[in-house]
C-alpha cells in the first residue's frame, strides 16, 4: 500500500478552490451603490475619534448625499472614509432559503487585518457587524420570505497596507501629510446571494479533516481513516452539480468526524480573541473605530454561538467605544453581563513593560480594573498581555499589589536564541513574588483553529507528563475583524475528534485555574522575561520616551504639591485634570507608541500631545506651588525629589543651601580643560573627550586607562528586519569613534559650576554638548543637544570604566536588576542591549561608578581584560541615544532632540537611586514667603516615596506608595506634617488589604519594616 496523500491533498486543494466554495453562493443579484467622502482629515489629537480626524458622526454619514458608483470603481483615498450604500431587494424566488450580502470592498485575503475595512449600520444608525478581508457577508435571513427591501449603509476606512508584501519597505503612506491622495481600493462585489449551508458545512469537514491529515504519523491506521473518508467524498461530489450533492459528500465523512480524541489528549482552551494595537500602523483616531468593528462583529456572533467566548483587554478600547459609539458600547455591556464577552488583562492598554516608570506601570492597573470594576463589575484576575516586547523584572509584584494572579504573552516565543523552557511555571520578579504564567503554545496570538497550528500546539507544549492544558487565543486582529464563524465551526468538529488535541471555548480565568490545579509544582523562573528581539524599541522614536519620561515626572509633581497645597493651603485638588492627563500618558505607553516602533503619524501626533499635557501639568503645579509659597518675594526651592538636597527636604518648599567648594577650571597643558569642585576632578582633553574622572576622596580613577569617555560613536544600523524594532548584534562589527570637535571652549567659569561646551559635526548632523561640574555635586553633567540626520545609523555614548565587575545593576520598576557584564552563556550573550530607567551602576567591592539619564533606556554593558602591565579590566558602559531606521516611518529620529546624562564616580547603589532621582527632577526655584514642611517625610534614604497624593475616591485622605530600593531590609518612619487620625495598608487600588507588613502608628509617625524592593501602599487618614 502507497502513500496517496499528495495525490489525495492535491485533489482536495483544486476542488475546494474551484468547485466547493465558488458553489457557497450558487444564486446573486447586484446591489445598487452609491457613496459619499467624508471630508478631510486634520486637528489635534487630543479629539482622538471627532470630526477633527477625518470622520463624521454616524447620522451625518447616513443622511449625505451621495453618488452612484459601481464594482469596478476605484474609491478610498489613503485614511480617507468613504460612506458606501447599498440597495437592493431579495428576489421573490429565493423565499425559504438563507440569504447574505456579499460585500467585497477590495480585500487582500492575504492581510486579514492592514488595510481597507467598514462597519454596516442599518438605516436607522444601528451597528450590524464590520466586514473584513475574512468576513465579507452580511446576513439578511434565514430563511427569508422573498421581496424583502434590504438598504445599507458602510463606514468604510480606506486606510493603506503599510506592512506590504515584501514588508519594511520605507513608505510615505504612513502620514495623512505625505500619503497622497490617489485611490487605493477598487469595489470586487457589492450582491445579495443565497447562501449555501450544506456547501458550507462540507467546506469546514474537508478542510478540519484536510488539515488534521499531515499531523498524522505516516503509519498510523487514523491517517489511512482519514485519507480514505477524504477521497470517498470527493468521489461523491458533482463537480457540476456540487450544490446538489454536498449533502451526499458530508455523509461519507461522518464517520471519521465522529470518532473520538484519546483520553490522553493536550486540552486547549480556546478564547475567543481580536489583538488590537491601540496605534501601530494607523493612528490613534482609527483605533476607535477598529475596536467599534470587532465588538459589533464579536456581540453579533455571540448570539449566532452560544459555546463561543470572546476575551477583549485594554480599558482605553472599552471607554472609546462608550464615548464614540455608544450603540456598539450597550451591545458589548449585554455581552459582558451575560459572561460571554471578557473584559479581560485589567490593564489601561497593552502596555511596553519594560520602559514605562514605577508610578506609570502601577497606574496602568489602577485605571484599567477601576474601568472594569465601575463599568462592568469585573475584576480581572488575568493579566493579557499577548505582544508586549519583554517582562521586567519588577512587575510581578505590580501585578499582585493591583489584585492579579496570572499572566499571559506569546511574544517570547519570537525569541531568535534560546528557547524559553517552558510553556507554563511560575515567574519571580526582584521581590521574590510569583506569578503563575502561560506562554500559548501554539505560538500565535492569531490563531484560526487551523489543524497545523493545534497539532503545533500540543507537539510544542514543553511541560507533557505534568501538565496538558494550554490556550490558544483565537480570531484575527488589527482590523480582521475577531474570530470568524468558520473557527467557531473548526472548533466545534475539534471538541473531540481522534488524532486532535481537545479544543472548547473557554474564559481565560477558567482556563487558569485549570492550568494552576493541575500544576502545583510548576517550575520557577527568575527575573526579567527578556525578549531575544525588538531591542531597538528602547531607542526608536527619542522625543516620544522624552516625552513619556518627562510626563511620568510631570505628574509626580503635579500630584505632590496639588496634595501639598489641598492639604496646607485648602488649594482645590485638580482630580478630574489629573485622571484624563494620567489616562493620555498611560495610553501612549501602549506598546507601539512608546517603543517607537508606530507610523510617523502616531509619532508627530504624540510628541504634539506631550507637548499640550506638559503644558497643563506645569500650570497645575504653578498653582498648587503658588498656593504654599503664599505672596511674599523671597527666593525658594521647591524639591520634589525623594531624597533631600542643598538644605531642602523632598516634597518641601525652602531655601537652597549650596554645599561644597567653589568650582575651580583651568586649561590643560595639552588643550583642554580641568575641572575641580573638591569632590571631582575631571579632565577634558582637546577634543571634548573625557580623559579623567577623578574621586578626590577615594583617590580613585573612574575612566580606564587610555580610554575617553563620552565618546559618541556611530554604528551602521541595518537589521535584517523589522527596522525600528530591531538591532542586531553584527552592528558592533564597525564602529566609528567621533572624535573631531568643531570648538572646545569653556562657556561658564563660576564658583557654583563650570562648563565646557563641545560642538561635533559629522556626516549631516551636529552634537553640541555641556560638561558641567556643580559645587558639592559628586557627577558630572553633561547635556546635550543633537540636529540629527543620518539614515540607518546607531549612536551611542561610551564610558569605559577601570572597573572589575562582573555584573551591574539596571533600574526597573520599583527597583533594580543585575547583569551580568560576559557573555558566558548564550543567554547572555543574547542580552547584548538592555533596558534601564534612571540608572546603570558598576562597582568593585568598595567603589563604584554610575551613569543617571533623563530620558534613555537602551544601554550595553561589556567587559575586556586591557593589554597593559596590570592586566587590567576594563567595563564599558554605553547609552544608547539616537537611531535613524526608516521603517514604518521614514523621517525617524530626524530633527533636534534634547537629553542628559551624567557620570557619577565613586557612586553606591543607593547614590545611583538618588542622582537618577535627582536629574529627573530638577528643582524648581520659586518665590514666597518662606519655608513649607514636606507633606509627609520618611527618616531612610532607602525607603523611596514614589507617590504622594489625595486619594482617588477624593475623600481627603492622603495615599503614599513607598518602596525599598537598594535590595536590602529597611526599618522605616514615616512622618506626616497633618494630624493623623489612622493608617490602612491597601493595594494600588487604595482597597484596604491584609497584604504587606505590620504598620505602627505613633502619633503622627508610622513605623514599619520592609522586606528587599517591597511596595507598600498606605491611605492616611486625616484627622477631622
Amino acid at each position: 500500500m502507497h502513500d496517496d496523500r499528495a495525490l489525495v491533498e492535491a485533489r482536495l486543494t483544486r476542488v475546494l478552490n474551484e468547485r466547493i466554495r465558488p458553489a457557497l453562493y450558487p444564486d446573486s443579484v447586484p446591489l445598487d451603490v452609491a457613496a459619499w467622502v467624508a471630508p478631510g482629515i486634520g486637528g489635534s489629537p487630543a479629539r482622538v475619534g471627532s470630526r477633527a480626524w477625518g470622520t463624521v458622526p454616524v447620522a451625518e454619514g447616513l443622511a449625505a448625499v451621495h453618488s452612484p458608483v459601481a464594482v469596478g470603481d476605484m474609491w478610498g483615498a489613503p485614511w480617507a472614509t468613504t460612506w458606501f450604500r447599498v440597495q437592493g431587494r431579495v428576489p421573490k424566488e429565493w423565499a425559504g432559503r438563507t440569504v447574505e450580502a456579499v460585500l467585497d470592498l477590495g480585500f487582500d485575503e492575504r492581510m486579514p487585518g492592514f488595510q481597507c475595512e467598514a462597519l454596516v449600520y442599518t438605516p436607522d444608525g444601528s451597528p450590524v457587524k464590520a466586514i473584513n478581508p475574512r468576513n465579507q457577508w452580511v446576513r439578511v435571513g434565514a430563511p427569508v420570505r422573498g421581496g424583502e427591501r434590504v438598504e445599507w449603509h458602510l463606514e468604510a476606512a480606506s486606510n493603506p497596507v503599510i506592512l506590504d508584501v515584501p514588508p519594511f519597505r520605507p513608505t510615505r503612506l504612513g502620514d495623512r501629510e505625505t500619503a497622497g491622495s490617489e485611490p487605493l481600493y477598487r469595489l470586487a462585489r457589492m450582491d445579495l446571494a443565497v447562501f449555501d449551508t450544506t456547501v458550507w458545512e462540507l467546506i469546514q469537514d474537508l478542510e478540519v479533516l484536510g488539515e488534521l491529515m499531515p499531523e498524522l504519523p505516516v503509519d498510523s491506521p487514523r491517517r489511512w481513516e482519514v485519507l480514505r473518508a477524504v477521497g470517498r467524498a470527493l468521489d461523491l461530489v458533482d463537480l457540476q452539480d456540487v450544490n446538489g450533492s454536498a449533502e451526499r459528500a458530508r455523509s461519507a465523512l461522518g464517520d471519521v468526524l465522529a470518532a473520538p480524541a484519546a483520553a490522553s489528549a493536550h486540552r486547549i482552551s480556546a478564547v475567543g480573541h481580536a489583538h488590537i494595537d491601540s496605534a501601530w500602523l494607523w493612528p490613534l483616531r482609527e483605533t476607535v473605530r477598529k475596536v467599534a468593528r470587532t465588538a459589533s462583529n464579536m456581540t453579533a456572533l455571540l448570539e449566532d454561538e452560544p459555546e463561543f467566548v470572546f476575551a477583549m483587554s485594554q480599558a482605553q478600547q472599552y471607554a472609546w467605544i462608550k464615548e464614540h459609539r455608544p450603540e456598539v458600547y450597550a451591545r458589548v455591556k449585554k455581552a459582558v453581563a451575560d459572561g460571554r464577552f471578557v473584559p479581560a488583562g485589567g490593564m489601561w492598554v497593552e502596555s511596553d513593560t519594560n520602559m514605562p516608570g514605577s508610578e506609570a506601570m502601577a497606574r496602568q492597573f489602577v485605571h484599567g480594573k477601576r474601568f472594569f470594576l465601575e463599568e462592568f463589575g469585573v475584576e480581572s484576575d488575568e493579566v493579557w498581555l499577548p505582544d508586549t516586547f519583554g517582562f521586567a523584572a519588577g512587575l510581578p509584584q505590580i501585578i499582585k499589589a493591583a489584585g492579579a494572579k496570572w499572566l499571559l504573552t506569546q511574544k517570547i516565543s519570537w525569541s531568535q536564541v534560546n528557547a524559553f523552557p517552558h510553556h507554563t511555571f511560575r515567574w519571580e520578579g526582584i521581590d521574590g513574588t510569583r506569578i503563575f504564567t502561560h506562554f500559548p503554545p501554539v505560538d500565535t496570538y492569531n490563531c484560526q483553529m487551523a489543524g497545523g497550528e493545534i497539532a503545533h500546539a500540543a507537539r510544542n507544549f514543553k511541560d507533557k507528563g505534568v501538565a496538558r492544558h494550554s490556550l490558544a487565543p483565537t480570531g484575527w486582529g488589527d482590523g480582521g475583524g475577531g474570530t470568524t464563524r468558520e473557527m467557531i465551526a473548526k472548533a466545534r468538529r475539534l471538541r473531540s475528534l481522534d488524532g486532535s488535541a481537545v479544543v472548547e471555548w473557554e474564559k481565560p480565568a477558567d482556563f487558569f485555574a485549570k492550568a494552576e490545579a493541575e500544576y502545583p509544582q510548576a517550575p520557577v523562573w527568575v527575573g526579567e522575561l527578556y525578549l531575544e528581539l525588538h531591542r531597538a524599541t528602547l531607542t526608536s522614536q527619542a522625543r516620544t520616551k522624552r516625552g513619556n519620561r518627562r510626563s511620568e515626572a510631570l505628574l509626580r509633581e503635579a500630584e505632590l504639591w496639588s496634595a501639598t497645597a489641598a492639604v496646607a493651603a485648602q488649594h482645590p485638588y485638580p482630580y478630574a485634570a489629573l485622571d484624563r492627563l494620567w489616562k493620555t500618558v498611560l495610553l501612549h505607553q501602549f506598546h507601539d507608541i512608546l517603543p517607537g516602533s508606530s507610523i510617523a503619524w502616531v509619532h508627530r501626533e504624540a510628541e504634539k500631545t506631550y507637548a499640550a499635557v506638559a503644558v497643563e501639568l506645569e500650570g497645575i503645579i504653578a498653582a498648587a506651588l503658588g498656593a504654599l509659597a503664599g505672596g511674599g518675594s523671597g527666593g525658594l526651592v521647591a524639591n520634589s525629589a525623594p531624597h533631600a538636597r542643598g538644605g531642602v527636604a523632598a516634597g518641601a518648599i525652602g531655601a537652597a543651601v549650596q554645599d561644597g567648594s567653589a568650582v575651580r577650571a583651568e586649561s590643560r597643558p595639552d588643550g583642554g580643560f580641568l575641572l575641580d569642585n573638591g569632590l571631582l576632578r575631571i579632565g577634558i582633553d582637546g577634543r571634548g573627550l573625557v580623559v579623567s574622572a577623578y574621586d578626590l576622596a577615594a583617590g580613585r580613577e573612574a575612566v580606564a586607562p587610555g580610554g575617553t569617555a563620552n565618546l559618541l560613536q556611530i554604528h551602521p544600523d541595518f537589521p535584517n528586519m523589522w527596522d525600528a524594532w530591531d538591532v542586531d548584534s553584527f552592528y558592533r562589527n564597525v564602529v566609528t569613534d567621533l572624535t573631531e570637535a568643531d570648538e572646545v571652549v569653556l562657556s561658564e567659569a563660576a564658583p557654583g559650576a563650570a562648563t565646557v561646551r563641545v560642538t561635533r559635526s559629522f556626516g549631516a548632523s551636529r552634537v553640541v554638548q555641556e560638561l558641567s561640574l556643580a559645587r558639592g555635586r559628586r557627577r558630572l553633567d553633561i547635556a546635550t543637544e543633537a540636529d540629527w540626520h543620518e539614515t540607518e545609523k546607531f549612536l551611542k555614548a561610551a564610558f569605559p570604566l577601570d572597573l572589575h565587575a562582573e555584573r551591574y545593576a539596571a533600574e526597573t520598576q520599583f527597583g533594580h536588576l543585575y547583569r551580568p557584564t560576559h557573555t558566558n552563556t548564550s543567554w547572555e550573550a543574547a542580552k547584548f542591549e538592555a533596558c534601564a530607567h534612571r540608572f546603570v551602576q558598576a562597582e568593585e567591592p568598595g567603589w563604584g561608578v554610575a551613569l543617571v539619564n533623563d530620558c534613555l533606556y537602551g544601554h550595553d554593558v561589556t567587559r575586556t581584560v586591557r593589554d597593559d602591565g596590570d592586566r587590567g579590566t576594563t567595563t564599558t558602559v554605553r547609552l544608547s541615544l539616537l537611531r535613524a531606521p526608516r521603517f514604518p516611518d521614514p523621517e525617524t529620529d530626524q530633527g533636534r532632540h534634547r537629553f542628559r546624562y551624567a557620570l557619577a564616580p565613586g557612586a553606591t547603589l543607593a547614590d545611583a537611586v538618588r542622582e537618577g532621582h535627582r536629574i529627573n527632577l530638577p528643582e524648581r526655584r520659586i518665590t514666597g514667603a518662606g519655608p513649607v514642611a514636606p507633606l509627609i517625610s520618611v527618616d531612610n534614604d532607602a525607603t523611596v516615596v514614589t507617590a504622594v497624593k489625595l486619594a482617588d475616591d477624593a475623600g481627603g485622605d492622603v495615599i503614599v506608595r513607598l518602596h525599598e530600593a537598594h535590595g536590602g531590609r529597611a526599618r522605616t518612619a514615616l512622618t506626616t506634617s497633618f494630624a493623623l487620625a489612622d493608617v490602612v495598608a491597601t493595594d494600588l487600588l487604595e482597597r484596604p488589604t491584609a497584604e504587606g507588613p505590620a504598620v505602627e502608628r505613633e502619633g503622627n509617625t508610622v513605623r514599619m519594616a520592609l522586606r528587599p524592593f517591597q511596595i507598600v501602599t498606605l491611605r492616611l487618614v486625616r484627622e477631622g
